[in-house]
């Protein structure tokens, strides 16, 4: 598929139902998008504990389905916002947003 999900981890998830797969990372993009504005607030605001745990839920999300870039930049999101380095979060958090994208362009393939 690409670099941004690993087709095997989904098809392990899913027990190899493309329409499942599909489906799953749909929910996925969705939900993590719908994060990325939640993280960028948190950020913005300089709320350590509520960045951290929007990007661990989300970290677990991607990691469960195969999307593990996306999971490897919320790892240091909420490595650095543990850390309250928010400034480098902010730079994490744009390259998470092209992740998303780069997986919604992966889905299309399934």
């Amino acid at each position: 598929m690409s670099g941004h999900l690993d087709a095997e981890q989904l098809r392990d998830v899913t027990l190899d139902d493309e329409s499942l797969m599909r489906e799953i990372l749909s929910v996925l993009i969705d939900d993590t998008s719908r994060q990325v504005k939640l993280l960028q607030l948190a950020i913005q605001d300089e709320d350590a504990m509520r960045c951290m745990r929007l990007a661990h839920y989300s970290k677990g999300a991607c990691a469960n389905v195969g999307a593990t870039a996306a999971a490897a930049i919320l790892k240091d999101i909420e490595r650095r916002a543990a850390n309250h380095e928010f400034q480098e979060c902010g730079a994490a958090l744009g390259r998470l947003a092209e992740e998303v994208e780069a997986l919604r362009s992966a889905a299309a393939f399934l």
